[in-house]
């Protein structure tokens, strides 16, 4: 665990206030789920919650089966980070601001619309799938460029795919 050196007060309502620079640092949006820990300790821990990322499993199963139907490489992400992939190696890689901002547009995104990358000197997406859940971005169904070019039968798989993630985590 890092000190930051920042002390905080809490107040009447038991609220205690994250500073600004460090819900910049590690992304924290207003209204972001966060997830509550202690230790044995008597350390209180915050995590960024990700419904995504409870659901990794499956998502690993079915970017395995978009990568075979498709023959193109796959990401699911949560908000920030890639949760599973297949065709590629993409394990603990960050989504870059331009990935982030193509998500939240809350719209199936194609070649010509999607962001030049996913990450630093990451690979070029071709197809972006948002995955909306009880109204709420959860994250995406990323298709990457393959050796052929996207074709309707790919872009309902991946839209099929992203509505599936929805629908596990409404369960």
């Amino acid at each position: 665990m890092k000190a930051t050196g920042v002390v905080r007060r809490v107040d009447d309502l038991g609220r205690i206030v994250i500073p600004k620079e460090i819900r910049r640092t590690m992304r924290i949006r207003e209204g972001e789920p966060m997830e509550i820990f202690t230790d044995g300790g008597g350390s209180v821990i915050f995590r960024k919650y990700s419904p995504m990322g409870e659901l990794s499993e499956v998502a690993s199963r079915i970017a395995d089966a978009l990568h075979r139907e498709t023959d193109k490489a796959c990401v699911i992400c949560d908000r920030d980070g890639i949760v599973a992939a297949s065709g590629i190696r993409a394990d603990g890689q960050s989504l870059c601001q331009e990935a982030e901002k193509a998500m939240e547009q809350r719209r199936l995104l194609t070649h010509d619309e999607c962001p030049s990358e996913l990450w630093r000197g990451g690979p070029v997406p071709e197809l972006i799938a948002p995955v909306i859940s009880g109204g709420d971005l959860s994250g995406c169904v990323i298709l990457l460029e393959g050796k052929k070019e996207l074709d309707p039968e790919e872009v309902r798989l991946a839209r099929m795919t992203a509505s599936f993630m929805a629908r596990q985590m409404e369960n």
